[in-house]
């Protein structure tokens, strides 16, 4: 399941632009639909345990930074085309429950970009992804004798299995269609799915794919026409990863992880890369979290993912 590398955002934007707009601060999606905003601090009096990057927290609970372009990354492999409009795409599987919340913005006029449509689409708790489970290289059950204590980070060993040569497109293997969903952004820039915290596989450290679309319509089909401005790819911090192997299934999965400092496709650049802030309760991670990220992207470019 090994996909290209990728060291640079594909945009003709200028890369260095930035204004404040009222919105709400780091945790911009929590602000717009109605729950307690985050903090950039790793833990608060209640407990709930906070991640994210430095660059995502604003100066004051009125303001947020209007990010740069968010980093363009592949698409991968087992990209299917919007054709289930939902928010719940959980479809029963197992897993620490989660809410993503996006807030698209024009990374040139900071104004909230209304009516896109966000795809996103990950792997189960246990590596696998529907449309391609033939494919997949998920791992689970009791873990051999001698193998790393689960959650401890390794560099894989050996040429990744499960992903053609290159992370080029495959063609689905089954009808399966869990964990992938697409919806359309409120006139705020809104977006929020139910989905469950993924899971790894081998090569690749834990991460949602996503892909914004504009210029298109719904239709009885999904939604149709219009050009993929944004492609790219959302992260979790070590220690949310770390507190999510310790709960069943992740903690049954054999298979070794790739930590996001060894990750070949994060870009290392915090909330620009993709990288979410996440919120759960300290030491009750299964409870549920919370992740939240603004994207800054530019509706007039062309990024599918594909050539990367």
């Amino acid at each position: 399941m090994t996909e290209p590398q990728n060291n640079s955002p594909v945009s003709g934007r200028d890369m260095t632009r930035r204004r404040v707009v009222v919105a709400g601060g780091a945790a911009v999606a929590a602000a717009g639909l109605g729950t307690v905003a985050a903090t950039a601090a790793s833990a608060s009096p209640d407990g709930s345990t906070s991640a994210a990057s430095p660059s995502a927290s604003a100066s004051s609970p009125s303001e947020e930074v209007c990010y740069r372009l968010t980093s363009e990354t592949t698409e991968g492999p087992y990209y299917i085309d919007a054709d289930k409009i939902r928010k719940n795409i959980t479809e029963g599987k197992e897993g620490i429950p989660m809410t993503l919340r996006l807030k698209l913005i024009d990374s040139e006029t900071c104004k909230p970009l209304a009516k896109a449509a966000v795809d996103i689409w990950h792997c189960d708790a246990l590596g696998l992804y529907s449309g391609y489970e033939d494919a997949s290289s998920g791992g689970g059950g009791t873990p051999p004798t001698g193998a790393p204590p689960t959650g401890t980070p390794t560099t894989p060993t050996g040429a990744p299995t499960g992903a053609p040569p290159g992370g080029g497109h495959q063609d689905p293997t089954d009808d399966k269609r869990y964990l992938r969903g697409t919806q359309l952004t409120d006139r705020h820039g809104f977006v929020e799915f139910t989905t469950v915290f993924p899971g790894w596989y081998r090569g690749r450290c834990v991460h949602i794919h996503t892909k914004v679309h504009v210029g298109g319509k719904l239709t009885d089909s999904g939604y149709e026409g219009g050009h993929a401005c944004h492609t790219g790819q959302l992260f979790f911090a070590e220690e949310a990863v770390l507190d999510s192997a310790e709960v069943a299934p992740y903690s049954t999965s054999t298979t070794p992880r790739t930590t996001l400092d060894e990750d070949g496709i994060y870009p290392g650049n915090g909330a620009e890369g993709g990288l979410l802030k996440l919120q759960y309760r300290k030491g009750k991670i299964a409870k549920g979290v919370v992740g939240s990220l603004t994207l800054g992207v530019d509706p007039d470019a062309t990024n599918d993912g594909t050539g990367m």
